[in-house]
């Protein structure tokens, strides 16, 4: 039997409150596959990716994520879209008055985790996933850029889902971390067989690390775009 798609598209039209950001969007992202999401400022990159994670109802067409209709999205059931999907942001978005350990533990409890034991165990693994193994008990403001990032992508982990949606997670950090991230974010895509969808400005990075490309222009998002590093 052949495998569903991880994320799948037909025929949608994205939304931003009335205004008609991207229309035909016709794409799907299988497992352990890497896709980045390209396009200049303004084109729906944010706007795509809100759809996917529910922050934006999908209103024509059709649209699967982990398994939930995108169409029949509320606000009762985001909740559960989200904890089969990791999201990664630019800004990383730690809370400032717990140190790493305790971040990663609010979100489990958040999302339906009771049993400690089984917490510590899943916090440890996720922080060595990430190269962080004895960092746990650090504040988020000892940690470098890169390292919080890694806490960020830790958290995303969290409850082993099958896609995660990465909103340019290499955006505010050096070349040199940026690296690292890009190697630890295929690690992931190749070792636990979980898709990722990375936006990025960052054409480096394509050259660096090349994969598929989906970009946003022009009203529609083209596949397998052409890239010219120019």
């Amino acid at each position: 039997m052949e495998e569903q798609p991880i994320l799948q598209l037909s025929s949608a039209s994205i939304y931003q409150g009335n205004s008609l950001i991207l229309s035909d969007v016709n794409i799907a992202v299988n497992r352990g596959e890497f896709v980045y999401l390209i396009g200049k400022t303004g084109t729906g990159k944010s706007s795509l990716l809100k759809t996917l994670y529910g922050d934006l109802t999908l209103r024509e067409g059709e649209g699967q994520v982990v398994g939930f209709d995108l169409k029949k999205m509320d606000w009762k059931k985001v909740p559960y879209l989200r904890r089969n999907l990791g999201v990664v942001f630019q800004d990383f978005q730690l809370l400032t008055d717990r140190n790493v350990h305790d971040n990663l533990k609010f979100v489990l409890k958040a999302t339906g985790w009771q049993e400690p034991k089984h917490m510590e165990d899943k916090i440890a693994d996720v922080l060595d996933k990430v190269g962080l193994g004895t960092k746990g008990f650090k504040m988020p403001y000892e940690l470098s850029g890169g390292e919080q990032q890694r806490v960020d992508i830790a958290r995303a982990m969290l409850n082993s889902p099958k896609l995660i949606l990465a909103d340019e997670p290499t955006g505010n950090l050096d070349p040199e971390t940026s690296d690292g991230i890009m190697q630890l974010l295929f690690r992931i895509c190749r070792e636990d067989g979980t898709a990722i969808v990375m936006a990025t400005h960052d054409y480096i990075v394509l050259q660096k690390f090349p994969s598929r490309v989906l970009r946003t222009e022009n009203g529609q998002v083209i596949d397998n775009a052409a890239i010219n590093f120019a």
